[in-house]
């Protein structure tokens, strides 16, 4: 009996922000925001935290982006928190993105892509994000074990941080930038499921406080698959600033928020109400 192919993505992902509304919202758990809510940094605060937020959100929102960073810091017990965070908001209907911006060469690239892309990994995840910055063809076994497992992977491209422009706006000697050039390399990995009137499962991070440099992109967003844009709320991004940065692109963004929504914790009718609100701020934008 012939094992049906897993639902793609891409096509998961357009389904959820259809019916939870287009907003990521992360878990970001730094020691400020422990403190902010009361919790101590250490692994009881970091259950806590993580716990808090997933109960509250996970039946709720679109995507919820665990940093792993910021478990990785308290060792193995903390990549337990993390397992168990995963299992859970998956459970309760949320697509997860674990945003662990791995990037190698060869067989060091393959065991990244097996730890979240592998769905035997107590660690898989609905997408992960990876850096392209050793070539994107480095990214090929994370782009074949996310085609296999029906997941998605968001390639850093143009990113909220002001230093990555002296990587990402560099021009190559035919005059494409650096990030142009990912773009394009996205757009021709969801050519399979554009072709079918789909949304893509390989996307793109584009960070949300671009501003004018959203001119120079033009239509280079037009990559068939969904753009992560992180940069809303702390970092000075709003809503009503998506539809100046990726036009026509716009129904495709999936934008990403943590303290704006994190900061209203550890009552958890309050992050409720916040990631309702965001979404709805979206969703006007978008629409």
């Amino acid at each position: 009996m012939t094992t049906p192919a897993p639902t793609p993505f891409g096509t998961r992902l357009r389904r959820a922000m259809d019916e939870r509304g287009p907003l990521c919202v992360g878990i970001d758990p730094h020691a400020s925001l422990l403190a902010d809510w009361g919790l101590g940094d250490d692994v009881a605060g970091l259950e806590r935290f993580t716990r808090t937020v997933v109960d509250a959100l996970a039946g709720r929102v679109a995507v919820l982006k665990p940093q792993s960073a910021f478990f990785e810091r308290f060792g193995s017990r903390g990549i337990a928190v993390l397992e168990r965070a995963v299992a859970d908001a998956r459970d309760a209907g949320a697509l997860v993105l674990m945003d662990a911006k791995r990037g190698d060469i060869g067989s060091t690239m393959a065991a990244y892509a097996a730890a979240y892309l592998d769905p035997t990994s107590p660690l898989f995840s609905d997408a992960v994000t990876v850096s392209p910055y050793l070539g994107f063809g480095s990214l090929r076994p994370a782009l074949d074990a996310a085609r296999a497992s029906g997941a998605g992977v968001f390639v850093l491209a143009l990113t909220s941080n002001p230093e990555g422009a002296e990587v990402q706006h560099a021009a190559r000697p035919d005059g494409t930038t650096v990030a142009a050039s990912v773009l394009a390399h996205l757009k021709a990995e969801n050519a399979e499921e554009a072709a079918k009137g789909a949304l893509g499962s390989y996307g793109a991070v584009v960070g949300a406080t671009l501003g004018a440099t959203a001119d120079r992109i033009g239509a280079e967003l037009a990559i068939d698959g969904p753009l992560l844009a992180p940069g809303i709320g702390a970092q000075g991004a709003t809503p009503a600033d998506l539809p100046q940065v990726f036009g026509a692109a716009v129904r495709n963004v999936v934008p990403s928020v943590s303290r704006g929504v994190l900061k209203h914790g550890p009552d958890a009718s309050a992050l409720v109400e916040a990631a309702a609100r965001m979404a709805d701020d979206v969703r006007a934008v978008a629409e």
